[in-house]
């Protein structure tokens, strides 16, 4: 299996498991606040990177100074910048919503890496870049009359994510992805525990041991298994690409939080997803060879 097939089936596979991302969270936000959910989700996914670098005997890989630049930038932009925005977004939104609106990362993924970048930008981009645009427009545009703070914090959250994505890309170039997950979530935990006290978003004992199952979900499956799959594919395939690929996820959240939150599916939600799909695919289709340039 050639390097680009294994991509690709890393990035469906942990596609998959995300989608369930938004529901999972939601749930967890009737026993916590947002931040404080994070705070544990993260503490939580430690562990797992932990048992992994222990497993492969790569301890040696955290005292790297090379790569230590890149996964310090990682963790402001996605292990704390990215999260804080969409752990606060999911407050004050659905899931499906959020589950579709975080597909314009790809759209800010292309601006980043082929336009901000100067790589080549064929029309099928161009279209699928206003497509995307358009879903994203469909899914606000009922609650242009009544604004919802939830849709705008996960649209940020899109913005951010691509940053974080490059500076991820460039860490795996020199280290593991349990390395650079393992110090990005060792770093952004007291980080965000800090940011939730300050908001005065503190946890108590009984609300962790009521959501301790969801947050065990999310700190070792959604945010450890999950992410190291997300890294290892973004190493084989363009971010781009991988974001394309990535447009199962609203499904996935769409119909589990159907079955699990008894949210129905707006017409609104369904309508968009020709247009941001059909945008991915656009976006994911290169009609010549183009690689994300990386700079040391």
């Amino acid at each position: 299996m050639n390097q680009d097939r294994q991509g690709e089936l890393l990035i469906l596979l942990g596609a998959i498991f995300w989608g369930l991302f938004p529901v999972i969270t939601i749930l967890s936000l009737n026993y916590l606040s947002p931040l404080a959910s994070l705070a544990w989700s993260t503490l939580f996914s430690i562990p797992v990177f932990a048992l992994i670098l222990g497993f492969k005997k790569n301890w040696k890989e955290i005292t790297d100074p090379s790569a230590l630049r890149d996964i310090l930038l990682m963790t402001f932009f996605t292990g704390i910048l990215y999260y804080v925005l969409l752990f606060s977004g999911l407050r004050h939104t659905s899931a499906g919503n959020a589950g579709i609106i975080a597909l314009t990362e790809v759209f800010f993924s292309f601006l980043l890496f082929h336009v901000w970048h100067k790589d080549y930008i064929s029309k099928g981009h161009i279209i699928g870049s206003c497509l995307m645009l358009l879903g994203a427009i469909v899914v606000l545009y009922p609650n242009l009359t009544e604004f919802k703070i939830g849709d705008i914090l996960i649209l940020l959250a899109a913005f951010i994510a691509p940053f974080g994505n490059f500076f991820q890309q460039r860490a795996r170039k020199k280290v593991s992805s349990e390395t650079i997950l393992f110090v990005r979530s060792l770093i952004a935990t007291p980080f965000l525990f800090a940011i939730a006290y300050v908001f005065g978003q503190t946890s108590t004992l009984s609300g962790v041991r009521e959501s301790v199952f969801l947050l065990l979900l999310n700190g070792l499956v959604l945010f450890g298994f999950t992410k190291i799959l997300w890294v290892e594919g973004i190493h084989r395939i363009s971010v781009t690409k991988a974001n394309a690929l990535s447009s199962i996820n609203p499904l996935v959240t769409l119909l589990f939080a159907w079955l699990l939150l008894s949210n129905v599916p707006t017409v609104w939600q369904i309508l968009s997803l020709a247009p941001m799909i059909s945008g991915l695919i656009l976006l994911g289709i290169n009609k010549r060879p183009v690689e994300e340039k990386i700079y040391n």
